[in-house]
């Protein structure tokens, strides 16, 4: 039922080190690595939960065969779209005596149009309800390229769920989509504006629902909650309340837990609080690790049983 798209995936790194210094070598420990990128950090995560999903994505050099393995090793089930570049690998770092995390995200390789031939090619084939394309796009690749998705979505009849910014998010909202996810700052981005409150928030979410047709857009704020805003009603609820380890894959994992509840027929005010769980879920994890479903199902329960605030 669940389909996911990876066009910029990575193998996410990570260590912890006592203390992070320039020139001197810093010994780590505790190193991890996971497939990621936004699109296979959500099939993780779905099958974590009981779901089950299938990832596309691009990859290319010896490095996009380790990713390869690893999604094996993680049994995700995955179809690779070679490229000529190579794979790129992000590395994220714990300072133990500061609790700082630091993050280092590279570009990633140069993909072409015609080096995502094929992949456009299988999505015009593809069968199933959702498709759910997250994460950034690889230099060289034109802005508008989940437009042409949400393109090919609308003939298959795929429901579309993204989740990008900058240009990609713009241009990839006039595609036709059905969740939208943006992050505070992606949303006032889209407005050039600041959004300080939650009605100017719905008011721009509405505006741009509207403009684009977007059926469900679920704004996220970090430690200041979410909101959710569907045709009729609006809802802002806070986070819950934790001793946060990590961000790394939070919106991904809120993304996958939403629309696998959105999958299996829940209303979207219930899935968007199993999403806002699975959030928090991942913030109790380190470094690059996503979500344990026992802390999902218990923070769900939280959540469902507290009292929200609608606008």
């Amino acid at each position: 039922m669940i389909a996911t798209l990876t066009l910029n995936p990575a193998i996410d790194g990570s260590a912890q080190a006592e203390k992070v210094v320039p020139v001197h070598k810093m010994r780590t420990v505790e190193e991890q690595y996971y497939p990621g990128g936004g699109g296979i950090n959500v099939a993780r995560v779905i099958k974590e939960l009981g779901g089950g999903a299938f990832a596309l994505y691009l990859g290319g050099g010896a490095t996009g065969g380790v990713l390869q393995d690893l999604l094996s090793q993680n049994g995700v089930r995955a179809e690779r779209f070679a490229i000529p570049g190579s794979t790129r690998i992000s590395h994220t770092v714990y300072e133990r005596s500061t609790g700082f995390e630091f993050r280092f995200v590279p570009e990633g390789p140069e993909v072409s149009e015609r080096d995502c031939g094929a992949l456009l090619q299988a999505l015009r084939t593809l069968d199933c309800e959702y498709l759910v394309a997250s994460g950034s796009i690889p230099r060289g690749l034109r802005s508008d390229i989940y437009a042409m998705i949400g393109a090919i979505c609308r003939q298959q009849g795929i429901k579309l769920v993204l989740d990008t910014s900058g240009d990609a998010l713009r241009q990839g909202l006039a595609g036709g989509v059905h969740l939208a996810k943006p992050s505070l700052d992606e949303l006032e981005s889209l407005v050039g504006q600041q959004l300080p409150t939650p009605e100017a928030q719905e008011a721009a979410a509405r505006k741009i629902m509207y403009e684009q047709g977007i059926e469900l857009l679920a704004l996220t704020r970090g430690t200041g909650g979410a909101m959710l805003v569907t045709g009729e009603r609006t809802f802002d609820r806070a986070a819950p309340k934790i001793r946060a380890k990590s961000a790394v894959g939070a919106g991904d994992s809120f993304l996958a837990a939403m629309t696998l509840r959105l999958a299996a027929g829940h209303t979207p005010e219930a899935a968007f609080l199993y999403g806002m769980a699975a959030g928090a879920a991942t913030a109790l994890t380190p470094g690059t690790a996503l979500c344990e479903r026992a802390d999902v199902e218990r923070l769900y329960e939280e959540l469902r049983l507290g009292k929200g605030a609608e606008v």
